[in-house]
């Protein structure tokens, strides 16, 4: 066949399949134009989850007469001008594809009235390019979109289309991730006529955290750390649950970015690395997170359906949201967070509170994990040497001198019982707290030996036969770049031809492991992300086992002086609340809740 142009009706439903892929996509455009018309109020109402109506009103500035037929075309916008508002685009939409896109694919109608105006006018389409004339209409300041059976003319795209129930549920789905972006907005969802959540304006910290709770959860808000946190430009805030309140699923994670809720394989790899040794195995974080920066660092003209941005400085934003992550987890201590026991009527998880609930979070420890794995009998050699040469720098805690029990007051307060060899009794002020002791000293044995072990450069250890590696000619090259960033953690690895990299010493912690297969893996992880951490895991690794056979065994009676020694120690320690394993590793019981127990007072 001869080349020739497309049908304008035909390019416009092959970008609908870019823009709208069902009708919850169709919702997320109208409603990103409403934040962008600055409208306070939006109203969704859904029928037949979408595929029947999606009427979307908002009371934003409103379209002028003489530009809505051209709001239909094709790359019309009020958003940019110029490839340097592109290069700066702090809207959400900027393509002026959506609503060509969605009209070639259904029945619209467009209203809207601006504020000076006498009257609203309206236009509307239906795939056929005939766009009527503007028509008076009694409508108020504002927009109002009307989309009638989405997929009339393309009766293969409809037949894709799931059950009215899964259809709307990711409507609503998408309009709790929404509204979880702009607090200052009021959002009404409705389906078949019938009101499903109504939003108020959420403009102070009490209020958004409400909003927060009605769409996450109370659980959420009660285990979440407040973050805010900035540095080199950036500034991350949110909330972040806490490790103890973790998630079978990745569904309760929110990022945005200037607003824009985003899926991101960089940010997603820098929370993990953040919550790599406190989560239990199998689980994962939880988080509403708001990432703001220069809008010139990052690129939303990456994908049609803008869930995508790239950052021009990505090692820059990974190491960023680390150290944010790490650090606001890190600094909880006891003082911040009290475990109290939920009304046992209620049969109910193990929740928390604090002592002066209106300044600092909750802490809600899962109380149903999967058991571990036996502990090994016999250690191999590495880690049974490492084992003897670290007892010596870091003799048990629990054999320190108590602190005399003066007034001076102590958030784990002081022991009084080892239950049954295991758990440690603790009076404070405000109740009595449980702490598992094996778990307890292994993270504090964990945090002392990584900080001594990041004193310095890892020592490395000579290859008595070096290992030649066969790369890619990128990845000779990569690895010639980084030479020093090698040798910083131990390895001498040298380019010895074009596609070959000989590896002739390695760190001395990470004894018989792969060596091949680890140097491939960084190298994938340095073009993937720009950095590797997996050589600071597999050192990790060891060190958390190093920990754990090091901490004091269960079933090992301790004295009250070696209980109380522990405790002070936990109470200097980062990231206490959880041992290596992610399992938690003390709760508390106020006297309120002792009192329940005994009906006292009622």
């Amino acid at each position: 066949m001869r080349i020739h142009a497309l049908p304008t009706q035909l390019v416009n439903q092959i970008a609908a399949g870019e823009v709208v892929e069902r009708p919850s996509s169709v919702v997320k455009e109208l409603v990103e134009n409403c934040f962008d018309a600055g409208a306070k109020h939006i109203a969704i109402d859904i029928e037949q989850g979408g595929a029947r109506l999606i009427k979307i009103r908002d009371d934003g500035c409103g379209i002028v007469k003489e530009d809505l037929p051209l709001a239909l075309s094709r790359h019309a916008t009020s958003k940019i001008a110029t490839l340097q508002d592109l290069e700066k685009v702090a809207s959400m939409g900027f393509r002026g594809e959506a609503l060509p896109s969605i009209s070639s694919v259904a029945r619209l109608t467009l209203i809207s009235r601006i504020a000076d105006a006498q009257c609203a006018w309206s236009v509307t389409a239906d795939g056929t390019e005939q766009h009527t004339e503007p028509q008076p209409d009694p409508h108020p300041q504002g927009t109002t979109v009307d989309v009638r059976d989405l997929f009339y003319n393309t009766p293969a795209r409809r037949k894709f289309l799931k059950t009215e129930k899964t259809e709307f549920a990711h409507i609503e789905t998408l309009i709790q991730r929404m509204a979880l972006s702009r607090f200052d907005i009021a959002f009404t969802l409705s389906h078949n006529q019938k009101e499903i959540f109504n939003l108020k304006p959420a403009l102070t910290e009490s209020a958004q955290e409400q909003r927060i709770a009605s769409i996450c959860g109370s659980a959420f808000i009660a285990n979440a750390v407040k973050i805010d946190f900035a540095a080199s430009g950036l500034q991350l805030g949110g909330w972040v649950g806490l490790p103890t309140f973790s998630r079978s699923q990745q569904d309760m994670q929110f990022f945005y970015v200037n607003g824009r809720l985003v899926r991101d394989k960089l940010v997603s790899h820098a929370v993990k690395q953040a919550f790599q040794d406190v989560l239990f195995h199998g689980r994962h974080p939880v988080f509403v997170l708001y990432l703001t920066l220069d809008p010139t660092l990052v690129d939303v003209n990456a994908h049609p359906a803008k869930l995508e941005v790239r950052f021009r400085e990505g090692r820059l934003v990974h190491d960023f949201l680390f150290s944010a992550l790490h650090r606001s987890l890190a600094e909880l201590r006891p003082e911040h967070t009290i475990v109290q026991l939920k009304d046992s009527l209620s049969q109910t998880p193990l929740a928390a509170a604090t002592p002066t609930q209106a300044k600092h979070p909750k802490i809600f420890p899962q109380t149903a994990y999967k058991q571990n794995p036996p502990m090994q009998t016999a250690l191999p050699l590495n880690i049974a040497e490492s084992i003897k040469a670290y007892a010596s720098l870091y003799p048990e805690s629990a054999t320190k001198q108590p602190e005399p029990q003066a007034e001076e007051s102590h958030p784990l307060g002081y022991a009084i019982a080892h239950l049954h060899a295991t758990y440690i009794l603790s009076e404070t002020p405000n109740g009595i707290i449980l702490v598992d002791a094996h778990a307890a000293h292994e993270r504090v044995t964990y945090e002392r030996l990584k900080k001594h072990y990041q004193k310095g450069n890892m020592p490395s250890q000579p290859l008595l036969l070096p290992i030649k590696i066969n790369v890619s000619t990128t990845e000779a090259d990569l690895a010639e770049q980084e030479h020093e960033y090698f040798s910083t953690l131990g390895f001498e690895l040298n380019r010895s031809g074009p596609e070959t990299i000989t590896l002739r010493a390695t760190p001395a912690l990470l004894g018989n492991i792969d060596k091949e297969a680890l140097i491939r893996d960084v190298l994938a992880d340095i073009t993937e992300h720009g950095m590797s951490q997996r050589i600071e895991e597999q050192t990790n690794s060891l060190l958390a086992t190093i920990a754990c056979h090091g901490s004091v065994r269960a079933r090992r009676r301790l004295s009250v002086d070696e209980m109380n020694a522990l405790l002070r120690d936990m109470e200097q320690t980062e990231r206490i609340g959880q041992c290596n394993h992610g399992r938690p590793t003390w709760i508390e019981l106020s006297t309120h809740d002792l009192d329940k127990f005994f009906l006292r007072g009622q």
